[in-house]
Parts: C-alpha cells; sequence; structure tokens
C-alpha cells in the first residue's frame, strides 16, 4: 500500500469528536481529585510557549533532535508530520488514505510508527523519508503509542497498555492500569518518560503516571487551565499530546485543535 507524500493540507471539514464507548470503569475528574492522598498530585509551571497548527487534530507527538513528529486524525485529513518546534511549521508530511482516522505515533530508531482507530491498522515509516515500510494489524481500537526502547507501548481506550515487539508487531505482554479505586480507563496520548508512562486521560485536564511493569498509578498531574483564557473563543479540543527530551528532561504538552503547544515543568 503506497501513502502519498505530499504535505499535509489545512483541514476545512468539521467534523464531530468520536464516539468511542466508555468502559464502565471511566474515571472522571471527580474521582482523580479524590484519589488516595498516598499518590502524588503534580501541577505545572509553563517554561515555554510555542506556535502550533489550530487545525491539527493531535492524536500523537514525539520529540526528535529539535524537531516535533505528529500524528494527526479525522477522517479525510489524517497525517503524519515532521514540525518544526519553534515555528510550528510543517516541514514534511503526508495525508492518510481518507478510511483511516490516524491515532497515536512513536518513533524507534530509524522508524515511525503510527496507529489507526476503528480500523485497526498501523503503519511503519522511514523516518527520514516517511516513506511507507509495513502496514500491520491489531486487535483492538488504536489510541496512543509510544516505546521504552525495547518495546512498542499502545493504549486502546480501556485500562489496558498493551507491549508489541517491534519486530514482529504482535502482542507479548499487557498490564491493566489501576490506583486504589479500581481500574483507569480512557488512556490516551501516552510518552515514556524515565521509566514511566505517562497518559492523557480522555476529555479530561489530567495525565496519569503509570508504572509499566505493574500498571500500578505512580502520580497524576493537573493540566486544567493550561491553554490561556485568551483561545476560547476559537474552536479548541481536549488536552492530547505528549512529548519528552530524553536528552533534557524537557516535557512538552498540547491539545486537539490548540493553537499553542508548551514546555511545562512539574511542580507537587
Amino acid at each position: 500500500m503506497a501513502l502519498p507524500t505530499s504535505t499535509p493540507t489545512s483541514p476545512t471539514a468539521t467534523l464531530p469528536v468520536p464516539t468511542t464507548a466508555v468502559p464502565s470503569a471511566a474515571i472522571t475528574d471527580t474521582t482523580v481529585v479524590s484519589a488516595p492522598v498516598s499518590i502524588p498530585i503534580y501541577t505545572y509551571e509553563v517554561v515555554a510557549e510555542f506556535p502550533h497548527d489550530p487545525r491539527a487534530w493531535t492524536q500523537g507527538l514525539d520529540y526528535v533532535d529539535g524537531l516535533m513528529i505528529e500524528g494527526t486524525g479525522r477522517h479525510g485529513e489524517s497525517s503524519l508530520r515532521l514540525v518544526d518546534l519553534a515555528t510550528g511549521q510543517v516541514l514534511k508530511g503526508l495525508r492518510l488514505p481518507k478510511q483511516y482516522f490516524g491515532e497515536g505515533v512513536t518513533v524507534l530508531g530509524d522508524r515511525v510508527f503510527q496507529l489507526t482507530w476503528k480500523e485497526r491498522t498501523g503503519f511503519v515509516y522511514d523516518r527520514e523519508s516517511f516513506a511507507l515500510l509495513d502496514v500491520f494489524a491489531y486487535p483492538t481500537e488504536g489510541w496512543g503509542l509510544t516505546h521504552d526502547g525495547q518495546r512498542l507501548i499502545m493504549s486502546d481506550g480501556t485500562a489496558n497498555l498493551y507491549f508489541l515487539d517491534p519486530s514482529t508487531l504482535q502482542e507479548i505482554g499487557r498490564v491493566e492500569v489501576r490506583d486504589a479505586s479500581g481500574p483507569i480507563a480512557l488512556l490516551n496520548e501516552l510518552e515514556y518518560v524515565d521509566g514511566e508512562v505517562f497518559a492523557n486521560v480522555w476529555q479530561t485536564n489530567w495525565i496519569v503516571r503509570i508504572d509499566p511493569a505493574t500498571g500500578q498509578v505512580t502520580g497524576w498531574i493537573d493540566l486544567t487551565g493550561l491553554l490561556p483564557p485568551k483561545t476560547t473563543g476559537q474552536p479548541i479540543d481536549v488536552l492530547n499530546g505528549i512529548a519528552y527530551d530524553e536528552a533534557t528532561g524537557r516535557l512538552f504538552v498540547t491539545g486537539k485543535l490548540w493553537p499553542s503547544l508548551f514546555e511545562i515543568k512539574l511542580a507537587d
């Protein structure tokens, strides 16, 4: 299957937010706040603000050598992009065929991996050229994607994290994410940060920190108020997008249709 390699054009259609079925154990902001005091809850400080394409339905984000690899969603608008962090300019990109709804992305070595939502199809690209190298299938929906250097780590909107062999692209393990109140569902965009998995919790302002060995929650990050009030007059959607600069420890976050991407520092 060959994918087009033209730079993505600006989306024009306004499509509804996906209506994925929510597991019965889905959390809410209220249950997060009532988490046991033994689990740390973090706030944030904004270190820097960068421009972000306000038409990008951000589904996946990764930091590589000073640039962002970003995956966007919506049928007919899904893309894979190489983005300049400082300017927000799309340096290179491709459109997915219109039947695919793009989801999480991650870069491992010289390959880029990208999921799709209900199509249960993933793509593998060459990191430099974005040339399509492989297509793979998985038995669940595709939501978030990251890696720990050895394994791909995938979410599907439930409380599960799935581990995939990056060579065979087959599942080699899974954990259920839990805190004292039970399973934590709606795990979306993922990022591996210093031995933990950070996961956006869909339709909330929370990121959950997870021990990937056990699935236990190690902390919560409250990003309420991150997007300045001045932007509320334009169409925006939920927080979704985490990237980590392993060399410097910088942490970046953004959201769907957000005009800004933020570097943040966590605070107790």
